[in-house]
């Protein structure tokens, strides 16, 4: 039974629903909304409810000091992760990194700047309204994409900046449920090309060892030429593949679900959207003009890329220049890339750090 179906809501299952916060950072039975004035992790908020005492939103949210990480997760299984919600101040989009660790092994299977996680770059709100993840006003972030776990989850939020991050709210719910056998562990990992290098292509991700399925592609681009960006092909190497892909796109703006660059007409400006599984919207500037900072997704719900092996997803980045020849892009490129695989899984390369992620 496919338990995110709506025709299935009804069906009776072997499940407990649990939820780990602020207000119940063990996610236990029973034990929501309890913290007193010196457990709460949000010791600024004692005077809002000092007078009221436990239960009146005594611990909403916790600080993250620069530098510091803190655990937000750490339950035994089996179970899956259902939901999760975050809201933080803007400015820390790219310097929050969030990771997710999954029964016991030592290396994460996700790590990436929180913004881009959901589809939020440019140290900017957007509104997303795909499914697997949502972003409503004023920057409430929100992932619904299912995360089985056998044994143990932990999850991990690190604030890289050198100021404060003062309020982080966070809610994670989650089942304690049997696990199938042949569940596979959610994965998802960030690189930037900034800028990219002369006739090379946007590595979005590779080393992916074990069998699995490819299922998004987040993507923030900043132009650095004038004129139309987009006639670069995605390319998805499997299972062996080493020069030429099995998988090979016929444009940018087409593996996003748009085409004809995402305008109306030659006249119009490009128009931006954000539907169910692919959107496009310009965060700053206008597509076509040098400056301009885009994001794009893409998720392979109904169609993921499987593999048995190996995988590898590269995307080009194609311009025009004079005489209608194409000219090779060296634009600021960063990618967000989501899969379910085996464990375990080859270790990521390692995170550009906070210079390499700065957007300036």
């Amino acid at each position: 039974m496919n338990s995110n179906e709506l025709s299935n809501i009804f069906r009776m299952r072997d499940a407990e629903s649990r939820s780990v916060s602020a207000e119940n950072p063990t996610g236990e039975k029973g034990k929501g909304g309890m913290a007193m004035e010196e457990e709460t992790l949000h010791p600024d908020g004692i005077k809002c409810f000092k007078e009221l005492g436990a239960g009146w939103k005594t611990s909403p949210c916790r600080p993250i000091d620069a530098g510091k990480t803190v655990e937000i997760m750490n339950v035994d299984g089996p179970g899956i992760i259902k939901h999760i919600w975050v809201t933080l101040d803007k400015k820390f989009y790219r310097n929050v990194v969030l990771r997710i660790y999954w029964d016991g092994q030592e290396s994460p299977s996700v790590e990436c700047p929180i913004g881009d996680f959901f589809c939020c770059s440019w140290n900017d709100r957007q509104n997303i309204y795909a499914i697997p993840v949502n972003v409503n006003p004023s920057g409430g972030m929100n992932c619904y994409l299912p995360m089985p776990f056998k044994e143990n989850v932990r999850i991990t939020v690190e604030n890289e900046s050198p100021h404060d991050l003062t309020h982080f709210f966070y809610t994670v719910n989650y089942t304690l449920e049997p696990v199938e056998e042949d569940a596979l562990y959610f994965h998802a990992c960030w690189n930037r090309s900034n800028p990219l290098e002369y006739k090379a292509d946007h590595l979005i991700v590779d080393g992916i060892k074990g069998r699995g399925q490819y299922i998004g592609t987040f993507m923030s681009w900043q132009q650095n030429n004038a004129g139309w960006w987009g006639e670069g092909e995605i390319k998805m190497f499997l299972d062996g593949d080493k020069e030429f892909p099995t998988i090979c796109g016929t444009g940018t703006e087409d593996y996003f679900g748009g085409a004809w660059c995402f305008r109306k007409d030659d006249d119009t400006p490009p128009e931006d959207y954000s539907a169910p599984f692919m959107g496009f919207q310009q965060v700053s500037g206008e597509s076509g003009k040098a400056g301009a900072r885009m994001t794009m997704y893409r998720f392979h719900i109904h169609d993921p890329i499987y593999f048995k092996s190996d995988f590898k997803a590269t995307m080009q980045a194609i311009g025009w220049r004079s005489e209608f020849r194409f000219l090779p892009l060296q634009d600021d490129i960063s990618s967000l890339a989501y899969w379910y695989q085996t464990l375990p899984h080859a270790p990521f390369t390692k995170l550009p750090d906070r210079n390499s992620r700065e957007i300036i």
